[in-house]
This record gives C-alpha cells, structure tokens and sequence, in this order.
C-alpha cells in the first residue's frame, strides 16, 4: 500500500564523535536523552547544520538543567529562564574539564549571545562573539522554529527565513543607556550575522533541492507501475472484447503474469487507484517545493 506521507530524513544524523568522548560524557548525553527527548533531537538537528559550516556540540549543558524548567510547555518564569541560561556556562565548563571536547568549549558558551549586545550569558557584542558562536546561533535558531513549526517538508519554510532576516535587522530597543561610545554601534546592529544567515540559506537551497530530487525519483517508480497496470487494463479489455475462450485465457495469463507482490485480480484497480493518487499527491508536493525556492530566492537580506 501506498504511504502518501512517506517523508525524507533532511537532518540524518551526522557523526558526532561520541564513540570519542569518556564513559562520563557518554552517560551525561544518555542522560539528556532520557530527561528532555526534544532537547537531544533539538542538539542533533542544530549540530548536522552547523557541520556543514561549523560542527559543534552546542547544548550539552542542559544535562544539568532541571526537568520542570527544561520540558516545561509554557512561558518561563523569570527565575527558570536564569537557570535555563545557564546551560552555556555549564556547558562550557563541561567541555574545559574534557580534553577531547575542549575544542567544542566556544561554541557552547556563545551561542546565544547576539551581536547586538542582547543576548547571554555575558551580553558580549560582534567584536567579542567567536565566529562559531555567531554560526551555531543561526544554526539554532533556525532548527527551534522549524522544530516548533514540526514542519514534515521544506513547504513554507520561507517563513522561518524570514523571521532570521529580520534578526538580522536592527531593534531600536535594543539602542538603550548602556550602549554608550563604543558599543553605540553594535546597538545598532541586529542579533544574527547576515553573511552566516546567507549561507544558511544555500544550505536550505541544497536540502529542498535533496527533497525534490528524493520526491522526483518516488514518482518516476510510481509512473513505472502505473504503466504496468495500465499494461493489465489493456489486456483485461482486449479479455472482455475476445469471443473466443482461449484468446480470453489468453489476456487472463497476461493479466496474471504482470501482477506485483501481494496483488490480486481481485484488488489490483485499488492499488492502481491508490498509486495513481500518491502519484498526484507527489507530483503537487514537488510544485510546491519548487514555488517554495522561488519564494526564498526572492527574500532579501
């Protein structure tokens, strides 16, 4: 039977290295797992971006964030978001201490600051945020919307886009008292890097391209059957049309002799029917993907 939601694993996991990390590491990630499902899927995700710009284990620290804070569903108090911040500092202390993860200690202290001024956990500006920083906050960024989104195709990821661009634009509020002499100009500034931005959106570009290249070639199979079956609906009315019994035996055999796994002469037009509409239902699918290109060839940033 057809799967019309037959869907294609955009972020597949990347090889973190964690066969290299201590047996202490190992179980705290185990734990992450098991304390928050959508945090690890969350890390992996923001992780398989980022390697193909920069490739960092970026919320490690959230191991250590309580439960209640960490999975709660509403809005956060302004107590727990303190001690939800403060995953980028255990987490930089976390990979201080481990020598094979040392490498990966900026990334996990930077990326939630903002280039502007506003972020944490130290209100650093553009001139202090390592590069790695600055990517692994797009990176992130981009992988919480789509995963709040639950988006199950590139359709209408336009719209997350965009919501980047604009972090990529100046915040009048941000221009408070404290952004005085020096740091005046980076309260001018938006919170993302517009050149990382820029090439989130190539990486995006490459992924819905993967997307219809995957689709395209699920609907040239389905074509392929459809052809078959339309094989079997020739000679079941050449069948009916013979008059005599061996030429009807005849299209019979030939009807039999095209029938796939677990098809029937009684049930083979139902799954006819049901390629025919995964065959629409992809075709529709790939239309939009291409629209959804143009739509994010035409933001600008």
């Amino acid at each position: 039977m057809i799967n019309l939601n037959q869907s294609f694993d955009f972020y597949d996991k990347t090889n973190l290295k964690s066969y290299n990390l201590d047996d202490r590491m190992q179980y705290q990630l185990r734990c992450l797992d098991s304390l928050d499902v959508f945090t690890r899927k969350h890390c992996e995700n923001v992780a398989n971006l980022t390697c193909r710009i920069c490739e960092y284990l970026h919320d490690i620290g959230k191991v250590f964030i309580p439960p209640e804070v960490l999975q709660k569903p509403g809005k956060l108090t302004d107590e727990e978001y303190q001690i939800m911040k403060s995953h980028t500092t255990i987490g930089y202390d976390i990979c201080m201490k481990d020598e094979k993860l040392r490498p990966y200690a900026a990334g996990t202290i930077y990326h939630h600051e903002a280039l502007n001024g506003s972020g944490y956990p130290k209100g650093l500006v553009k001139k202090d945020i390592p590069y790695e920083g600055q990517i692994i906050r797009v990176a992130d960024e981009y992988d919480a919307i789509t995963s709040k989104r639950q988006y199950k195709s590139h359709i209408d990821i336009s719209d997350t886009l965009q919501i980047l661009i604009d972090n990529t634009k100046p915040n009048e509020k941000v221009a408070s008292s404290d952004a005085l002499g020096e740091m005046a100009e980076f309260a001018k500034m938006g919170k993302d890097n517009p050149l990382i931005v820029k090439a989130l959106f190539k990486v995006v570009l490459d992924d819905i391209n993967y997307e219809i290249y995957c689709s395209q070639k699920y609907v040239d199979s389905l074509k392929s059957e459809l052809k078959r079956f339309e094989q079997m609906d020739k000679y079941e009315e050449k069948m009916e049309k013979a008059k005599k019994e061996k030429d009807k035996q005849y299209y019979l055999e030939g009807i039999k002799a095209l029938l796939g796994y677990k098809e029937t002469l009684e049930n083979y037009k139902q799954i006819k029917a049901d390629y025919e509409k995964a065959y629409d239902y992809r075709k529709k699918a790939i239309d939009k993907l291409y629209d959804e290109i143009k739509k994010i060839k035409k933001l600008k940033l």
